[in-house]
């Protein structure tokens, strides 16, 4: 997905790569301030100012600040993407069980070590837009993951399992807010409740125990969506 033709450009036009490297400028000026500073606290002027850009520039990309806020949360939506398609290799997984906790895991790190993330995701005022954002972006983690599912387990037929593991992925995430507004991070202790929250969920739909069958670099490359 091309990140400079959502969120964030308002052409509509793809950009050139002076065009982009700004773009990213900005997102990462706008990352900088959201990791010190709540989100009613910064301005496109504010986001200039640390960009080191003139504020027309700004506005090039940008009408508003929640358009860069959604521009910034695509972002890392990418980046979480990413990261929830990377095979666990080192130790494999053996049950489906162990395969969520070692993915939430990855996850809340990520989200631990970028402050700007745990805001925008899991803090208090999220727009509509942000919040619309993390949607499209965890089904499409959903998704993936069911075909991580079929990757490393004998499956079963489950019928709407991706929108089962939509659910429990904004079980999670609910718990995550949590951890976020009490500790203002995703804790050892909530990331291990939430993930058996979504165990608890899945058990309705999934046995107890998934055979594993042999990892192949064929259905490990069929895990990311083709977007």
């Amino acid at each position: 997905m091309d990140e400079t033709r959502q969120g964030g450009n308002t052409t509509g036009r793809p950009m050139r790569r002076r065009g982009i490297e700004r773009y990213h400028l900005l997102l990462d000026a706008t990352e900088t301030l959201l990791s010190v500073h709540s989100d009613e606290d910064v301005s496109l002027a504010e986001i200039a100012e640390a960009a080191k850009v003139p504020l027309a520039s700004v506005y090039h990309f940008f009408p508003n600040r929640n358009a860069a806020f959604v521009a910034l949360a695509n972002r890392f939506n990418e980046e979480i993407y990413r990261l929830s398609i990377t095979p666990l290799t080192d130790p494999e997984p053996q049950s489906w069980q162990d395969m969520l906790d070692m993915k939430h895991a990855r996850a809340a790190a990520f989200q631990n070590s970028r402050p700007a993330a745990l805001r925008l995701f899991l803090g208090a005022g999220v727009s509509v837009a942000v919040r619309n954002a993390d949607f499209s972006g965890n089904r499409r983690i959903a998704i993936s993951r069911a075909r991580m599912f079929a990757a490393y387990f004998h499956m079963p037929v489950i019928p709407d399992f991706v929108t089962h593991l939509e659910v429990a992925g904004a079980g999670l995430d609910g718990i995550w807010a949590m951890s976020y507004g009490k500790h203002g991070r995703i804790t050892d202790e909530l990331r291990c409740e939430a993930t058996a929250a979504s165990i608890a969920y899945l058990r309705r739909f999934l046995p107890e125990i998934l055979p594993r069958k042999p990892l192949t670099a064929e259905a490990l490359a069929g895990i990311a969506i083709r977007d």
